[in-house]
């Protein structure tokens, strides 16, 4: 009877002791030649995305984020100035997707951010955006009543600091500010002459107006691997202008001035480089 209880005993403590075992480890993805450090991490990331440890992603992100990189980043988006028109003809600009916005003017925006993150909370960098395809009044009259095509670029190019306090296994998101100047052209074509050569004389003018521009951002990313990031951001800002627009020969002005509200909206990409 006592070896009966004594073999139940010892049966129940295996049992146990192997509930108490944790789960077998998942094979991480090593390639070939990969370091020691690369193999932790792999072995790290691969705990994480099986979910076999509640701390694991946590700790997978923490070792992308705790050591010094770079951040290679494409935004591709569209830009809204809600109370500037590009004429009165023209009123909310043409975005895709999304369309007119407001009753100023609104354009596909693209741009490049280039980072520098030396720990989990704070990035620095720098960028430029610009609209490739800004939008058209082909009825634009002017003061002078001839009639011919208004478009209006932008290109912005300046600094911003980001502050990074939620980080959740792969996501995060961030606030921030930005600084830089804007260029603003406004170019007028005269649709009705004759095409002649360039070294004779051209139909476009352009007007162009430089000014400050200061704002703040918001946004989040998500880490798809180790090097690849995929984010949003939404960023408001003000840009100061010349109060006394340029004008041209033909009496057609900068149609922007004094203080003007921008937003921009913007989808991005970024590669990830470790230092």
């Amino acid at each position: 009877m006592r070896a009966l209880l004594a073999g139940a005993a010892l049966s129940l403590t295996s049992i146990s002791a192997h509930a108490e075992l944790p789960p077998p480890e998942p094979t991480p993805e090593i390639p070939p030649g990969a370091s020691p450090d690369e193999k932790v991490q792999a072995r790290m990331v691969a705990i994480a995305r099986a979910g076999e440890a509640p701390n694991a992603a946590a700790a997978a992100l923490a070792r992308i984020i705790d050591r010094p990189h770079t951040i290679a980043e494409l935004q591709a988006g569209f830009i809204a100035l809600p109370t500037a028109p590009i004429s009165a003809g023209q009123r909310g600009g043409d975005t895709p997707i999304v369309g007119r916005i407001g009753h100023g003017d609104a354009t596909l925006e693209v741009g490049l951010h280039i980072l520098y993150r030396w720990n989990r909370y704070f990035a620095v960098g720098a960028g430029a955006l610009f609209a490739p395809s800004p939008t058209s009044d082909t009825e634009y009259g002017g003061l002078s009543g001839l009639k011919r095509t208004h478009s209006r670029s932008y290109l912005l190019m300046g600094t911003e600091a980001r502050f990074i306090p939620i980080h959740y296994k792969y996501v995060e998101a961030w606030v921030g500010a930005t600084v830089g100047g804007v260029v603003i052209a406004d170019r007028f074509t005269d649709e009705s002459e004759p095409e002649v050569p360039t070294i004779v004389a051209t139909r476009q003018f352009t007007v162009r107006s430089e000014g400050l521009a200061l704002g703040g951002q918001v946004g989040g990313s998500y880490y798809l691997s180790e090097n690849w990031i995929f984010g949003m951001n939404l960023r408001g800002s003000t840009w100061f202008l010349p109060t006394s627009p340029r004008c041209s020969i033909l009496g057609d002005c900068a149609t922007v001035t004094g203080a003007v509200a921008a937003i921009e909206f913007g989808i991005t990409m970024a590669y990830r480089l470790a230092l």
